[in-house]
């Protein structure tokens, strides 16, 4: 059984290159989806992992379950739909950063109800990773993850929750009491900072964290983007600055961090060093397009921890 068990929805890519000599928009095919993205750069950087989700018996459904065969992510509490599709987002790039579109209406994953829960794999991991989107993308969803959460911790099993706000999802009135009651619940959170300020209508990052900690989760780490990462616990708090790297792309930074993060912090790391470990992870998925491919494995996280600064 795997040790870390992400949950959530994973979607086929089609990330914007930049123009070519000609003057043509090209897309670069590739697999997304936050807790998948989560759920590889944990195995990359040498965690046990499995994940939980619906996917369509399609190929995009297909390439997934090759995905994640080649990375070492069980696919044992994977369900495939003949009935429904694998979803699909795509990725634009423009001074403002990157913008996404989804097309995930009626997807394998949005039908997942809190009966198609694996409690038994739940309950012989050590971690449940679960986010926003696991919750936002439909009413059955979100209950599954409540339902997948209540599993754990009846069975002493941590969980970890990252925000991942999506408005086009869902009203921000419901997206914050969803996600506040969970994280309520959680033992690890993972809010942005962006995230976090419309979630909580707070600026100040101190005031965030207080914030976080008052909903009862004992370990906050407020992401800050390049400025690092704000790791607050009820007895004090550290900055963990950030990495400086050529980005170009930061689609799955957010995701690799937790991934990368969850990886170190179920070996045993002291919080504030898997935040260092997942801040440099982090960095280095930003130097490559797509939400997969340029994850970093731990070698070459390690090699960045090794130059100065």
């Amino acid at each position: 059984m795997a040790d870390i068990l992400c949950m959530g929805e994973p979607m086929l890519e089609l990330n914007q290159q930049p123009p070519g000599a000609d003057g043509r928009v090209l897309y670069l095919e590739g697999q997304g989806g936050d807790t998948s993205n989560a759920a590889i750069a944990a195995a990359r950087n040498g965690a046990s992992v499995g994940y939980v989700t619906a996917i369509g018996q399609d190929r995009p459904g297909d390439g997934f379950m090759a995905l994640w065969q080649r990375e070492g992510v069980s696919t044992d509490t994977v369900l495939r739909r003949p009935e429904a599709p694998t979803g699909m987002y795509i990725v634009t790039h423009d001074e403002r950063g990157h913008d996404f579109t989804f097309y995930r209406t009626g997807s394998a994953a949005s039908r997942y109800r809190p009966e198609d829960v694996p409690e038994a794999a739940i309950r012989a991991a050590r971690l449940l990773h679960v986010s926003g989107i696991s919750q936002a993308i439909s009413t059955s969803a979100c209950d599954a993850v409540f339902h997948a959460i209540a599993i754990a911790r009846a069975a002493g099993v941590r969980v970890s929750y990252d925000t991942n706000l999506r408005l086009r999802l869902w009203p921000a009135a419901r997206a914050a009491a969803v996600i506040h009651a969970a994280i309520a619940q959680a033992d690890i959170a993972l809010p942005s900072l962006e995230d976090a300020r419309a979630l909580t209508g707070l600026e100040a990052p101190d005031a965030i964290a207080d914030a976080y900690l008052g909903m009862g989760c004992p370990l906050v780490l407020l992401k800050l983007g390049a400025e690092g990462v704000l790791v607050a616990r009820p007895e004090g708090r550290v900055l963990v600055g950030g990495r400086k790297v050529a980005a170009v792309d930061a689609t799955g930074a957010g995701d690799t961090f937790a991934g990368a993060f969850l990886a170190r912090f179920v070996e045993g790391a002291d919080p504030v060093a898997a935040a260092r470990y997942a801040n440099a992870a982090a960095a280095l998925s930003t130097t490559g397009y797509g939400a997969v491919a340029p994850i970093p494995r731990r070698a070459a996280v390690e090699a960045l921890l090794a130059e100065p600064g």
